[in-house]
């Protein structure tokens, strides 16, 4: 194992500043190489002391904000059509995108890589977790519908109703003559 200087945010490793044991091919072969990371000398860490006191105040606004968003969509319920047979098996899937999409529909400000479900196969209610940050979860009701199942109250018709009243007052007049 070797102590190596990070350089930039790893999520599996730290954050830039933080010094941390890897092991030495990791370190030689790739994070060296690849500007990830550096053997920790005291003008290295000096020379990011800066940057690294810059990014954890961002972390910590970022996790603020994302804290409200976790409150926010915490309960929140979405409806997503889809087709289906007579047993409720779905011709398809929904997918965390699709979730996502919903929800983003709705106002949250969720992104496809926060829902963390496998595909959804079978109409019904599933509760779906949101995966917000690396300790924040959030969980949504997410309801299953088969396509036509739901009627819209925009596809209601009204004018074939006046249509039809006015075809009785006009039979009902033929028949009185």
């Amino acid at each position: 194992m070797v102590k190596v200087l990070l350089l930039e945010d790893i999520i599996s490793l730290g954050w830039l500043g933080d010094i941390v044991d890897v092991k030495d091919g990791y370190a030689r072969n790739y994070l060296v190489p690849c500007g990830l990371a550096t053997i920790p000398s005291k003008e290295n860490i000096e020379a990011i002391a800066e940057e690294k006191a810059k990014r954890a105040n961002e972390r910590k606004l970022e996790y603020e904000k994302l804290c409200k968003v976790a409150e926010e969509v915490e309960d929140a319920s979405v409806v997503i059509e889809a087709k289906a047979n007579e047993q409720g098996h779905l011709f398809g899937s929904v997918t965390p995108e699709m979730i996502a999409e919903k929800l983003r529909e709705n106002g949250y400000e969720i992104a496809d890589e926060m829902v963390a479900v496998g595909h959804i196969k079978e109409v019904g209610e599933h509760k779906v977790t949101l995966k917000i940050s690396v300790d924040l979860d959030a969980s949504v009701e997410v309801k299953v519908v088969s396509e036509g199942s739901i009627p819209l109250e925009e596809e209601k018709p009204e004018q074939p109703e006046q249509e039809e009243d006015e075809l009785s007052e006009a039979k009902s007049e033929t028949s009185e003559e």
